[in-house]
């Protein structure tokens, strides 16, 4: 008789009625909601944080530059030495002093300004003055040289190479970061996913074979079956977890938008601002419509399938190994000799995804790896977006569920001894043993 629904249901309706199971569910976005609602709110309190600058500039050439805003004032000083300045500043609570000396030249001058402050300035905050000193230096620069300014603005030529394929298909740089943020999420979201619940899968094995209920339910069911079912009741529940956590942060992020006027989306650390500016300075400042265009020039419907099915095989071929640990040790401590072994895989396919897959999604390296099944589901999901030929997902795929078959029937061996066995940690040997039975 299969056994496989009436477990199935059995150990889904054991997870998601445990105390512990709902109270996390319902705990888990409130705390990551509290979190990023606090950052949010420290971070508006830094915006809001007004300093004041003080401006020695003895060469008088700068000084003009520094314009006033809503979160930035500036205090020019005339007349005094550096040392005295910096004998005012300590008796007042302004944030800092930019010193500009008096040099033969702009090179000279450029070599020499420092920024004097108590505290460690932000990084945000020093790139804002190099970024207008650069200017205004540069621009003295030029006309020390005697250069023709307006001429030399007008000789610069900006180059936008367009691609196209030779199907007459075009794309872009943003077409290129678009796919790889979906591939690196995608694969992220595997990787997470099969520690988070592969970890719970392994634990209920081992609950069930301390606590010798185990002995009971084996002797009317078959190992394979109790196996499979452990794995795909836990996977249900782990989606129904993930599916109820999407809908209570969405609702809790209404909410405090709505009544704390907090946007969590908004939350920018001073890393993300000097990649801005960065990207602003250098001219390749992206616009809403082509980030769009790229999304829709994806092939969606390939990478959703794909998602979908690679998703699950990958799940459940980790799975069947960490229900095969589970069953060949008496607590968690004991794992950790197990584990490597299979973080191992995945962490070695989140490094090709990124060094290897984002510079290279064709190449050998990606193609090689997004057949080899430990490695495939992560590496073929971020190859997907870049357009891999059908066959090629077909066949990963194909191997992807042949080794999760034979992992089974390996790990049901394993599975079939090991929940048996008690007070002794087994050596890899005694494993190799056990599948031989």
């Amino acid at each position: 008789m299969n056994h496989l629904p009436l477990i199935i249901k059995r150990e889904y309706l054991t997870k998601v009625r445990n105390k512990s199971f709902i109270i996390m569910t319902i705990l888990s976005p409130i705390i990551m909601m509290v979190l990023a609602g606090v950052i949010a709110y420290l971070t508006n309190l830094n915006k809001d944080k007004v300093r004041t600058i003080s401006i020695l500039d003895e060469s008088g050439l700068v000084q003009d530059v520094f314009k006033e805003t809503k979160t930035t004032k500036y205090h020019k000083l005339n007349g005094i030495t550096i040392d005295v300045a910096k004998e005012t500043m300590k008796e007042t609570s302004n944030y800092g002093l930019l010193h500009i000396p008096k040099n033969i030249n702009v090179d000279s001058i450029s070599k020499h300004i420092k920024f004097y402050s108590e505290e460690s300035p932000s990084l945000t905050f020093i790139n804002d003055l190099e970024n207008k000193l650069n200017r205004k230096l540069t621009e003295l620069k030029r006309r020390e040289l005697k250069i023709d300014i307006s001429k030399l603005e007008d000789s610069k030529v900006w180059v936008n190479i367009g691609q196209e394929n030779f199907s007459g298909e075009e794309s872009s740089k943003v077409d290129s970061v678009i796919k790889l943020i979906f591939g690196c999420a995608a694969g992220y979201l595997l990787f997470m996913f099969i520690i988070i619940y592969g970890n719970m899968i392994m634990r209920s094995v081992i609950e069930e074979k301390t606590s010798r209920i185990i002995e009971v339910i084996i002797s009317s069911v078959k190992p394979v079956q109790l196996m499979l079912g452990k794995i795909i009741g836990t996977s249900l529940a782990g989606i129904t977890q993930f599916v109820i956590w999407v809908i209570l942060f969405g609702i809790l992020t209404t909410v405090a938008t709505a009544i704390l006027g907090i946007d969590i989306m908004d939350v920018q650390t001073p890393q993300q601002q000097v990649l801005e500016q960065s990207v602003v300075n250098s001219g390749l400042n992206v616009e809403i419509q082509n980030i769009l265009a790229s999304f829709f020039n994806m092939p969606l419907l390939n990478v959703i399938v794909a998602f979908i099915f690679f998703f699950i095989g990958g799940y459940l071929l980790y799975s069947s190994l960490y229900a095969a640990i589970g069953a060949a040790v008496d607590n968690e401590t004991d794992t950790q000799q197990f584990m490597l072994p299979i973080l191992m895989p995945l962490i070695l396919a989140v490094y090709i995804g990124i060094f290897t897959v984002i510079e290279d999604p064709h190449g050998t390296v990606s193609t090689v790896f997004s057949f080899i099944p430990f490695t495939s589901p992560v590496v073929m999901l971020m190859r997907i977006p870049f357009g891999v030929p059908i066959w090629q997902q077909l066949l990963s795929f194909v191997i992807l569920i042949g080794t999760f078959m034979l992992t089974v029937w390996f790990a049901a061996k394993i599975y079939r001894v090991g929940i048996l066995m008690y007070g002794k940690k087994p050596s890899y040997k005694e494993i190799i043993k056990w599948i031989k039975y």
